[in-house]
Parts: C-alpha cells; structure tokens; sequence
C-alpha cells in the first residue's frame, strides 16, 4: 500500500505531455490588437500555436474541440503582481512578500521561494492568467529586488525567466522609506546606480544577466591602483552591500529593465531624465497615474508603462490628476501601456478592468481603448513588456501554446474560462476557492463539515 501512494505521488510530480488540439467554430481573439474573427480555429501542437483565423484545417489526427458559441484567446498575462510569494496576508509566516528587515534590497530575488501549490496561483490559472511577472515589494529600501517571470501551470517548475527585471519606488513611498523626501530618494538611487557602475567595471564577482547567465563585470581588467585607493579612502560612504551593487550592474548595463513605481507628472520626468545620467538605463513605468499629462513625454522617450486600470479618482496627493481616461489618452498619444491589477493580489480582475477601458470609449468626453486593444494590453503588450516578446499573449505561429476557451466574451462581466492550456498542456482549474462555492452552492445541510453536525 505504501509503494503504491509513493507511486502515485511520483506520478503527479512528472510534468504532463503537450497535448495536439484544434478549437474550432469560436469566437478568436489573438492577442495583438485586432478585432475578434467569428467562426475561427485555433490549432495547438507539441505546445505551440501552429495556425488561428478563420479558414484554417485542422490536421488529420488532431483531436477537435467545437467551440460553437464560446471565445478563445491567448492566456492572460500579468505585469506586477506577488503570485506565489504569499497564502494568508496577515499570517507573516506565510507572506514573503516584504523583506523590510533583510541587509539586503535589490539583491533579493523571488525565483526560489515561488511556491507553485500556492492557491493564489491556482485561483488565477482558472481566471485565465497563464503566465505573471512577481516579485517582493520595497519595504526596507526603495529597492524591491529582482522579479521573475512564471508560468501558472500545474507542475513544480513555474519560473519560466527568473531574474527578469529590478523594482525601486520613487514618488511619496520612496521619500518616505529614503528619508522623508524625495530629495532622499533621487540622491539614493543615483548614488547606487553609480556604485553598481564603478562594482562591474572593477569587481572580481561576477554579475547575473536577465536569464540567470553569469555576465562579465570586469574579471579580466586590472584594477587602477589610484581608483583602489580612493575606494579604500571611501569605503564608509558605500550604501551597497557587494551582493546588492553586483545585482544593479544588469540594471545600469542595461541588460535587466527597472521597474519604477512612479505616479506623479514631475516624477514621472524626473524618472524619463534618469537616462541622461545613465544613458543605458531599460526603464518601464509602474503606475503613472498622472501619465496622461506627460504621455507626449513618454512616448518621445519609448517608454512603456504598467498603469492601474480603474484609477479614477486621487488616493494622494501625488494622484490629483488621476483620470479613468489615463490610460487612453497614454494610448492615444502612443504609449505602450499594459493593464495592471490596482490590488496586485487580485490580478485575476485584470479582464473586468480592460472591460471598463472598452465602456469607457462610449462615453463622451472620455478616452477608452478598442476591444482588441483593450485585450492587447493584457495579453501581448504585458508580454512584450516581460521580455516574452510574440512568444506569449498572442495567437500567432510558434507562439507558447498558452490558450484559454472562454464561455463568452472575456471582457464582460461573469465570463468564465472552460479550459486553460499552458504550454500546450490543459490545465486543472479546481482550488480551494471551487471547492468551497460547489460544498455550499445547493445549500443542502448534509454537505456541512463535521463540526456544524450537533
């Protein structure tokens, strides 16, 4: 008996085969920017899209599955969120999202602590989310460390890219953790942008790229025995622990996007004006409430920004000019903007969220998105920002077969997904939150746990 449970257990831990498939007879959205196409197919092999459109054959031997009155799209991505980092919020054991007494900032890294059986994860691979940029959250120090990139698949291996991209927090949150001011937070972050500089060019540690590859930092230079000596001479004005600047030299080299939490207009340009000083810098936008006002700005500047959804009305001060329009109007003025959850547990809402950007276009006065450019910005645009470029978010050939079936059209209100592959391989969408709605939606008293029985 033993041996069996070991065997089954065994046999959940193998990763599942990509399955062959072709949904046919739906509703297809693919992903980037276009309007769904009506009685269209999608066809899946060895985990990856081969063809979707309309007019498209399914191979022979492929397996059909009719999606007569149902939608398909490519699965959802999400841009900032802290999936797999925590169970229970204010159960500090079970939250890794925060690390405000750690010696270390941006040398933290999320790729080993992701927990793939998390329910968080399992609750949003049944709203459609295939693959989530996560990372910890700046607490200690404007720096938040290194996101990575997962996927939400049923197997124990859900970083997909780790060391993705680095955080830091500017505006009202960052004065307040650099010191009380933003002054504190621009001298904090140039001066550690500079000592990241000066530890690649002269350290015998090396460095991680993007991917997780070990980079040169300057192994194989001499080191200036004039620049050695002044170092020695400065060495109690260093902010960095060794392992933080060895984690910012990607940043300063360019080779690992900074993600700065930025929403007000001015910091918004002090934020652009960094690449002056740092002309390598690989900056991306998260928040930008105030966006619209300078989107000329940041589009000139190519610039991407991850902004809220339904910011409408100011939470702060540095929020006065938030508008449900922002985001259009940053569309409008041709920025590339992904969608972002307001609340990044619940990235789940992301569709609900790109829903409103399509109302919002009716009315009058205001600044919404089209339906597929709507969808776009949280299926391909947050992809192309996550460094996936057309391999995820998208329904085009040789593209990750990331494919969710929807029971209608996923930017209403109450649409569901049906079915959810990832990586070609169909996904189980039970959790704890399914379990719990099926126990108790007939209401039949005999269902109750053991402890209401008296």
């Amino acid at each position: 008996m033993k041996r069996f449970a070991f065997a089954a257990l065994a046999a959940l831990a193998l990763p599942a085969s990509a399955q062959d498939v072709a949904i046919t007879n739906a509703t297809v959205a693919t992903g980037d920017g276009s309007e769904p196409l009506e009685n269209a197919t999608v066809v899946i092999l060895d985990g990856r899209v081969v063809a979707a459109g309309s007019g498209v054959a399914v191979p022979a031997g492929v397996r059909s599955v009719d999606g007569s009155g149902k939608w398909v799209t490519p699965g959802l991505v999400a841009t900032v969120t802290q999936l797999g980092l925590w169970d229970v919020g204010a159960v500090s054991e079970s939250n890794d999202t925060r690390a405000g007494s750690s010696p270390f900032s941006a040398a933290l890294d999320v790729a080993p602590i992701v927990n793939p059986n998390s329910q968080h994860i399992l609750v949003h691979r049944a709203a459609g989310i295939t693959r989530a940029a996560t990372v910890t959250q700046p607490s200690g120090s404007i720096f938040g460390g290194q996101g990575s990139i997962i996927d939400l698949g049923a197997d124990p291996n859900a970083v997909y890219r780790p060391r993705a991209f680095q955080v830091v927090t500017l505006g009202e949150q960052g004065g307040r953790i650099a010191g009380g001011s933003r002054a504190a937070t621009h001298a904090l972050l140039r001066n550690a942008l500079r000592e990241a500089g000066s530890y690649g060019d002269q350290a015998r540690i090396p460095g991680l790229s993007s991917d997780g590859r070990e980079i040169s930092t300057g192994d194989d230079l001499p080191i200036d025995p004039r620049l050695a000596g002044e170092e020695s001479d400065r060495a109690g004005d260093v902010l960095l622990t060794r392992f933080d600047a060895a984690a910012l030299v990607p940043v300063v080299r360019g080779e690992q996007p900074l993600y700065v939490y930025v929403e007000r207009a001015s910091d918004i340009r002090s934020t652009l004006a960094l690449t002056r000083e740092f002309p390598r810098l690989d900056l991306v936008l998260v928040g930008a409430s105030e966006g619209w006002l300078v989107a000329s700005e940041i589009a000139a500047a190519g610039v991407p920004v991850i902004a809220d959804g339904l910011d409408d009305l100011p939470q702060n001060f540095e929020e006065l000019a938030s508008t449900q329009s922002n985001v259009g109007r940053m569309v409008k003025a041709g920025v590339k903007v992904a969608i972002n959850a307001a609340a990044m547990e619940n990235p789940r809402n992301l569709n609900q969220y790109a829903g409103n950007l399509v109302a919002l276009a009716r009315v009058p006065g205001a600044d919404g998105l089209s339906w597929g450019q709507a969808f776009a910005a949280i299926s391909s645009i947050p992809a192309q920002i996550s460094g996936l470029g057309g391999s995820a978010g998208v329904l085009s050939p040789g593209a990750l077969g990331d494919v969710v079936l929807w029971d209608s059209d996923p930017l209403e209100v109450g649409a569901m997904p049906e079915r959810v592959f990832i990586d070609g391989i169909e996904q189980p969408l039970e959790n704890h939150q399914s379990r719990l709605r099926d126990r108790y939606r007939d209401l039949d008293e005999s269902d109750l746990p053991k402890a209401y029985d008296w």
